[in-house]
C-alpha cells in the first residue's frame, strides 16, 4: 500500500515536473491542444498508461483543453508515489 506524501516532499519533487501544482490535496495540471481530436488522442493514449499502472486519474475535457487531477483514494485522497509516477507518464504522453 501506498503511503501518503507529506507537503515538503510534495513540493520538492513539483520541481522535477513541469506544470503540476499540488492543490486540493491533488497533483493537477492542464493540457492545451490545437483540436478536439488532438485533446481525445491524448486522452487515449493517457488511458493505456492509467490502465497499465492501475492508477486512474480525475480527466475534464472541454474541446480542446484537458484538465487532470491525481491523488490516491486507496491513503484517503492524497498524493502518492504512484500520483507523481503517473504524473511523469502522461508527460511523456502529453
Amino acid at each position: 500500500m501506498s503511503e501518503s506524501l507529506q507537503t515538503e516532499q510534495i513540493t520538492e519533487r513539483l520541481a522535477q515536473i513541469e506544470g503540476w501544482r499540488h492543490e486540493d490535496d491533488r497533483l493537477k495540471k492542464a493540457f492545451s491542444f490545437s483540436t478536439f481530436r488532438d485533446a481525445m488522442a491524448f486522452l487515449v493514449r493517457l488511458s493505456y498508461e492509467a490502465e497499465q499502472q492501475d492508477h486512474h486519474p480525475e480527466i475534464f475535457n472541454c474541446y480542446n483543453q484537458v484538465d487532470i487531477a491525481l491523488n490516491t483514494h486507496d491513503v484517503g485522497g492524497k498524493v502518492t508515489d504512484k500520483d507523481f509516477a503517473l504524473a511523469v507518464a502522461i508527460d511523456d504522453v502529453a
